[in-house]
Order: C-alpha cells, then structure tokens, then sequence
C-alpha cells in the first residue's frame, strides 16, 4: 500500500469511495441525507482538509483520509478492502505524519467508534447535532 497527496484530480474518485463507503457503514442515514452531503464534500470539505489516499500497485483508491489542524475530519474506506489494514494505514499516517490527536465519530457508527478506540482513541465529549446541524450525535475522541 501507498500513501500518497490527493488533489482536486482525486475528488470523483474520492467521492465514489466515499458513497460506497457510507453506504456500507453509515446505515442510520437516509438517502436524501447522502444526496444532501454529497455536493457539500465535493463543493466545501474536501477542500477544507489535507487529504491523502491509499492505493494499490495497480492504482486504486483503496481508501482516504482528510485532516484539518489536528483533527481527522474524515477516513474512508471502498467497502471491497475494508478489514485489509488500509484504515490503519490512514489513521497511522494521520496520527503520525500529520499530527492529529482529535476525531469525530457518529454516534450510530459503531465500527468507527471500536476502530477508534482500538487505534488508543478515546470518548471526551458528545454533541447531540452533527456539523450541519442534523440529528446525528458525534462522540469526540481524543488520542491517548
């Protein structure tokens, strides 16, 4: 596996990942919950983070990352190579390479949250609303 930068040429790539990817994990959101937040990644938040992705020897995307400050804003995975190493990877590389000690996770997500826990992230907090203001508890996480 290869770490590599991602940059705008990434992002239809980055955003199939990502919808296959919700689409296996995040089984509490709606459809018109990804319709709603696809747009606002590809227009805001991917820009919004430093992101690095995973491929394979062939060059697949495998799985992505995206870090802002010292916070992981985002770490996905195509659901084919989940349970493969590749989010640890990312998380390693995020924790690492780019300094991040803070994480965000649904609270109706939880292999996140045991992904989390398991790579020495711990529950500091929880906030009843998520980042647009929709009925999706977050627990932040705090390494260590």
């Amino acid at each position: 596996m290869k770490i590599e930068r991602a940059d705008k040429d990434d992002y239809p790539e980055l955003i199939t990942v990502w919808e296959a990817s919700v689409r296996a994990t995040h089984d509490f959101l709606r459809e018109e919950d990804i319709e709603f937040l696809r747009p606002l990644i590809l227009a805001h938040y991917f820009d919004a983070v430093e992101l690095h992705c995973v491929r394979n020897a062939q060059g697949a995307l495998l799985g992505f990352c995206g870090v802002a400050e010292d916070s992981i804003e985002m770490l996905f995975v195509a659901p084919k190579y989940r349970g493969q190493g590749v989010g640890t990877a990312l998380c390693l590389h995020a924790i690492e390479k780019m300094h991040a000690t803070k994480v965000d996770v649904n609270e109706q997500n939880p292999q996140a949250l045991g992904f989390y826990k398991h790579m020495g992230f711990r529950v500091t907090g929880r906030s009843s609303l998520d980042g647009q203001g929709k009925p999706f508890p977050l627990l932040h996480m705090t390494l260590g």
